[in-house]
């Protein structure tokens, strides 16, 4: 396949001519940045888009424009609660999508929380796994049966995830140090994990799972525990590391190019292509096992056996085995 579309792509470029009326789709984090956007999108072609947000005051004064571009392109819009990092609220939307029981045909896992000082959740698990991975894990286990044969899960990942594997052995800190992008790291492969062996038990019905780098956005909230000289600092370390291994300087992109992986790879992208991939600017990303934040994906991220692993891991964490 041609791919027409990379790392300067919009949302609106990708979803060109794409009329998505009849497609329901549930989308996490739908109250600020690549959330917003994304359901804005979406629900612009036509799609009825449910947004989960765990602040519902915040989420209808944040989407107003998603409910515009809804009314104009046919498609609508929703809220639901969901705070990720408590598995009551997380087990709670899930039996209110189920007891609706009207199908999705694309979940795009897009909340997230980044490099946080130290935390747990409401269920003691660390911050950033917590909520990235195992609150996302329990929703999309709790609703897979809602997802009609031939959708999609999108989990949205990170260039993060070359920081750090997932540490099956201290996934909390509790017995090495923390450090907020080594938990930022291990968050991210474990995103990327759960897309691999989601896809692996699914892909027999043709529900098919991909993850995706947005690529680097700073107007999002994702960047909120970090003050300017933490990005300027985290800006000239990346910068650096480039330039030490040849490769072009760091381009940041805007909210609609961040989100456009995201509706690519969810919508227009070809099942097989994405499956079990990892995903960005529009394309599915290469192997690079060099240390570092740059393009391509660590062999880590995509192991069979270590996204297997995980899975069992993560169904201890939250009591359930799915």
């Amino acid at each position: 396949m041609t791919n027409a579309f990379g790392a300067t792509s919009t949302t609106d470029d990708v979803l060109a001519g794409v009329d998505l009326r009849g497609k329901r789709v549930l989308v996490t984090g739908a109250s600020a940045g690549l959330g917003i956007e994304t359901c804005r999108a979406l629900a612009a072609h036509g799609a009825d888009v449910v947004g989960a947000v765990r602040d519902l005051a915040k989420g209808e004064n944040a989407t107003a424009a998603v409910r515009d571009a809804a009314r104009a392109g046919g498609g609508s819009f929703e809220l639901v609660q969901l705070d990720l990092a408590s598995l009551a609220s997380v087990r709670a939307c899930a039996d209110a999508l189920k007891a609706d029981g009207r199908p999705f045909d694309i979940v795009i896992t897009n909340a997230g929380v980044m490099a946080p000082p130290f935390g747990q959740t409401a269920d003691g698990f660390e911050t950033q796994l917590g909520t990235n991975h195992l609150g996302h894990f329990l929703l999309v286990n709790r609703i897979a049966g809602l997802i009609r044969e031939g959708g999609r899960l999108v989990s949205l990942s990170s260039s993060g995830h070359r920081l750090a594997d997932v540490d099956l052995e201290d996934p909390h800190f509790e017995t090495t140090p923390y450090d907020p992008w080594v938990g930022y790291g291990r968050s991210k492969t474990a995103n990327i994990l759960f897309a691999v062996e989601f896809d692996r038990r699914h892909r027999g019905r043709g529900l098919r799972a991909t993850a995706v780098h947005p690529g680097v956005i700073f107007e999002t909230e994702l960047s909120r525990h970090m003050n300017e000289a933490d990005i300027q600092a985290l800006v000239g370390s990346i910068e650096t590391s480039l330039a030490e291994a040849g490769l072009p300087p760091l381009v940041g992109k805007s909210i609609p190019q961040g989100a456009a992986t995201s509706v690519w790879s969810g919508v227009v992208a070809p099942a097989d292509q994405v499956g079990a991939h990892y995903c960005e600017d529009c394309h599915v990303a290469q192997l690079d096992d060099q240390p570092g934040i740059r393009a391509g994906v660590r062999p880590y991220a995509l192991d069979e056996t270590r996204a297997q692993a995980l899975w069992a891991l993560s169904e201890k964490l939250v009591g359930e085995t799915f």
